[in-house]
């Protein structure tokens, strides 16, 4: 058979097939929509995009949603003041609490473990790697690990995931979100430096609960005040609810 009468039966046998619609493939979308009108419609997801963090994909918006750690260093009375911001606020936070916080928490607060948890929106247990905050398909505004031990900080910086705190901070960093660690040491030895340096490059906020005087504090709630609410500065969320500097004042 000549080359010119292969391709006549060719062209003969495709006119028999069933005609099909063309594979649909964008590869601009988030997801492929293939459907036999698609001819008709050809702009129908054009305009399609992902979601942004703060808002679900029905266009429906979320509140904000703040991930908190406690950990064993002293300096717990901070994540108490900050969990009663938040809500205050409105904000959504997803609270984690070590072993040895607890244990903290009882010598330098009045508050019981019911108390703290009933700041929370929602509360993991350390252990549980199965929770939502340990995956960074959940999606939230930051997180704040208040007080951190050098223990919790070195694992954070060696990526060993061992408990949910850990784990939740490891998946903050490599989604780009907002990382912040009060640091509660001291003296500060060359490793816990090291680990403060490596942690910042690597975009975590270091916030060493340091009180501040020129506020003229009156009370040692005025303190935890002043620190709390600058460590909500740094996570993005305002309040009034302590005394900010104006310049020195003149007599």
């Amino acid at each position: 058979m000549t080359t010119h009468a292969c391709r006549s039966l060719i062209h003969r046998l495709s006119l028999l097939r069933p005609t099909r619609p063309a594979a649909c493939f964008n590869t601009k979308l988030p997801y492929s929509t293939c459907s036999n009108d698609s001819a008709t419609k050809p702009q129908q997801h054009a305009n399609q995009a992902l979601s942004p963090a703060t808002h679900h994909h029905d266009g429906q918006t979320r509140p904000r949603r703040i991930v908190v750690g406690i950990t064993g260093a002293t300096g717990t009375v901070y994540a108490t003041r900050i969990l009663s911001i938040l809500q205050r606020l409105g904000v959504e936070t997803h609270l984690v609490i070590s072993k040895w916080a607890l244990a903290t928490m009882k010598y330098e607060t009045t508050a019981s473990e019911a108390d703290i948890h009933a700041l929370a929106s929602r509360s993991y247990v350390v252990k549980d790697l199965s929770a939502p905050i340990a995956s960074g398909s959940f999606q939230h505004d930051g997180m704040i690990i208040v007080p951190c031990s050098m223990k919790t900080l070195a694992a954070v910086r060696t990526g060993f995931c061992d408990d949910l705190i850990s784990r939740a901070a490891d998946v903050t960093l490599k989604e780009g979100r907002k990382l912040l660690l009060a640091v509660r040491e001291t003296p500060l030895s060359d490793v816990h430096l090291d680990n403060m340096l490596f942690l910042r490059r690597a975009g975590a906020v270091i916030f060493p609960p340091v009180p501040a005087f020129y506020t003229r504090p009156k009370s040692m709630d005025d303190l935890v005040d002043q620190t709390a609410g600058r460590m909500l500065d740094s996570m993005g969320l305002f309040t009034d609810g302590f005394k900010r500097w104006d310049g020195f004042e003149r007599d």
